[in-house]
C-alpha cells in the first residue's frame, strides 16, 4: 500500500511542477490553486508513504516520478526537445526507481 501512496504522491508532484509553468508567476487563479493543492497533497502522501518505506528510497522515488513525468509532459505539452541523450537520461532515472523498488523490502 505504501508504494501505491508513494506513486500517487509522485503523480501529484508532476501536477504541481507542471502547474507552476501555467501560474504565470502566481498571477493566474486556477492554475495557482491547482498547483498549491497538488503541492500539499503530494507532500502529505509522501509523508504517509514514509511511515512504511525508508526515507532515502521514498524521497528518491518521489522525486524520480516527478522528474520523469515533468520531463515527459514538458515534451508533450511544451515542445521541449526529445534528443536521444535526453531520453536516455530519463530512462536511467526510471531504471533507478525500478532498482530501488526491487531492493527495498515490502
Amino acid at each position: 500500500m505504501a508504494w501505491i501512496v508513494l506513486t500517487l504522491a509522485g503523480l501529484f508532484e508532476i501536477g504541481w511542477a507542471v502547474g507552476l509553468k501555467y501560474t504565470a508567476g502566481f498571477t493566474r487563479l486556477w492554475p495557482t490553486l491547482w498547483t498549491a493543492v497538488s503541492m500539499v497533497v503530494s507532500v502529505v502522501l509522501l509523508g504517509v508513504a514514509m511511515n512504511s518505506l525508508p526515507l532515502g528510497t521514498a524521497y528518491a522515488v518521489w522525486t524520480g516520478i516527478g522528474t520523469i513525468g515533468t520531463a515527459i509532459l514538458g515534451i508533450l505539452l511544451l515542445g521541449e526537445p526529445t534528443g536521444a541523450l535526453r531520453l536516455a537520461c530519463i530512462a536511467l532515472i526510471a531504471a533507478g526507481i525500478i532498482g530501488l523498488k526491487l531492493v527495498t523490502p515490502p
